[in-house]
């Protein structure tokens, strides 16, 4: 078969009316030869109930002279073409036309009979092809009579060849004009979808902006066209994080890589006292540690999109961790005068990447100590439940504002720009904390107000 879909939908709708078809004439040509057949015996059966009354009034009036009476009763019938033959005990008496069929005088010899072998006789010269008999057995004053009435089949014949005459004709007709209706059917049902994949071929990654419009489609293809305006709205987007992604991370690398540049051409622009080329390369040593910092984190996000990063799984106190980090941080917190306390309970082992979970927890606190003013607080708790580990790092830093909260966990993000820069942050702490407790399971939230503080709270799964 094709692999046109109107062409699929086209044969499947021929082959399905040509069943119905062929079900239907079969089933009418059963019905018209049944009713023909039905009627003709009908007629029959009333013409030898009244043939047997004529006979029984004649035999009256002949005073039982069975032989005049039979033929007194043809004579007044006048059937024409109908054979009427009387017989009594299984002789002749009369016949409207001669009698040849061997089964028509079997039929009259048995009419003394029970009725179902009448019947069964009635059945067998029924199938003949050139009449119809019905046998009606009559007793009149203890004698015993059968008529024998009979009709050519010619004209039911004729009637049912006509009729299959038509429907051999009827057939070929109806599947041409069900065959073109289908086609054009299909053509038109699928007009809808040509339309759509004609605007779909305009659509380029410079216009992902646009959408399909489904016009007047019906509800089945509006539903198609809506998910494919759903995945343009998800690829524009992840086109434009792609774009902002390419510009922040070039912004980013240029900016240490400027810096160095910049060093190296100074110290070389003149001779310098070895002080001068050690001041210098100090600061070439800062930029140098930052863009390695930046190339790492830009590597781990792109394996995690890929799916390549495979997780070390240990088990660990997580409770140590926690301790590790904030005893990390304290010398930082010290030179901004900022109190880091760090609240965990006994012993809490947990199964996961203790590299991985330790770089969430430096993340995190980092965030806190560069966004919490001089004599501001910071509290890194863990908690436990069930089967569920919560470790919060609530502090009283300047929170974040309405505006910026949807994109906190973007890459690149920073709600201030000049600040996070001269800080040393790049925008991609959070999105690293977000990725590291999806790939454990879990999940990451915040609640802040501004001017107030932040908390943020990974869950974790057991």
């Amino acid at each position: 078969m094709s692999n046109s879909f109107r062409l699929q939908l086209t044969a499947w709708y021929l082959f399905l009316f040509t069943v119905v078809f062929v079900a239907f004439s079969l089933f009418l040509y059963g019905l018209v030869s049944r009713g023909l057949y039905r009627r003709l015996d009908d007629n029959l059966s009333s013409q030898a109930r009244t043939a047997a009354g004529l006979l029984r009034d004649e035999l009256d009036e002949s005073h039982g002279d069975a032989v005049s009476a039979a033929r007194e009763v043809i004579s007044d019938l006048n059937l024409g073409n109908i054979l009427v033959a009387f017989f009594e005990d299984g002789r002749l008496l009369a016949s409207s036309t001669p009698i040849e069929s061997r089964e028509a005088l079997d039929l009259a010899r048995r009419g003394t009979s029970s009725e179902s072998d009448i019947l069964a006789t009635i059945a067998r010269v029924g199938k003949m092809k050139t009449s119809r008999l019905v046998a009606h057995p009559i007793s009149i004053d203890g004698r015993h009579f059968v008529m024998l009435v009979g009709e050519s089949l010619r004209a039911t014949k004729e009637d049912l060849e006509l009729l299959r005459g038509l429907l051999y004709v009827a057939l070929p007709l109806a599947l041409l004009i069900a065959g073109a209706g289908g086609f054009f059917l299909a053509t038109h049902s699928l007009a809808p979808l040509r339309w759509m994949a004609d605007q779909a071929k305009t659509i380029t990654d410079k216009n992902l902006n646009r959408r399909l419009d489904a016009g007047a489609a019906p509800a089945e293809l509006r539903v198609l066209a809506d998910s494919f305006n759903e995945l343009l709205s998800r690829l524009d987007q992840s086109f434009e994080t792609m774009r902002r992604f390419v510009a922040d991370a070039s912004h980013e690398l240029r900016t240490p890589l400027s810096v160095i540049r910049g060093e190296a051409d100074v110290a070389l622009g003149h001779d310098r006292t070895a002080g001068e080329y050690q001041e210098t390369l100090v600061i070439i040593q800062d930029e140098a540690r930052r863009l390695t910092r930046l190339i790492d984190d830009l590597l781990n996000l792109a394996r995690a999109d890929a799916g390549r990063v495979n997780l070390r799984i240990e088990e660990f106190y997580l409770n140590e961790m926690l301790g590790d980090c904030c005893r990390a941080f304290q010398a930082a917190a010290g030179a901004k005068r900022i109190e880091l306390q760090c609240v965990c309970p006994g012993d809490v082992s947990f199964r996961g990447d203790p590299e991985l979970l330790r770089r969430l927890a430096l993340n995190l606190i980092e965030n806190a100590v560069r966004h919490t003013p001089a004599g501001g607080k910071i509290v890194v708790e863990l908690k436990t439940a069930a089967n569920q580990l919560l470790i919060q790092v609530a502090d009283t830093g300047i929170g974040i504002s309405p505006e910026a909260a949807p994109h906190i966990f973007e890459r690149f993000y920073r709600g201030d720009q000049a600040r996070s820069r001269q800080d040393g942050g790049f925008g991609l702490g959070l999105s690293i904390v977000k990725w590291i407790a999806e790939s454990h399971r879990g999940e990451v939230d915040f609640t802040s107000e501004p001017g107030l503080g932040t908390t943020f709270t990974v869950l974790l799964h057991r």
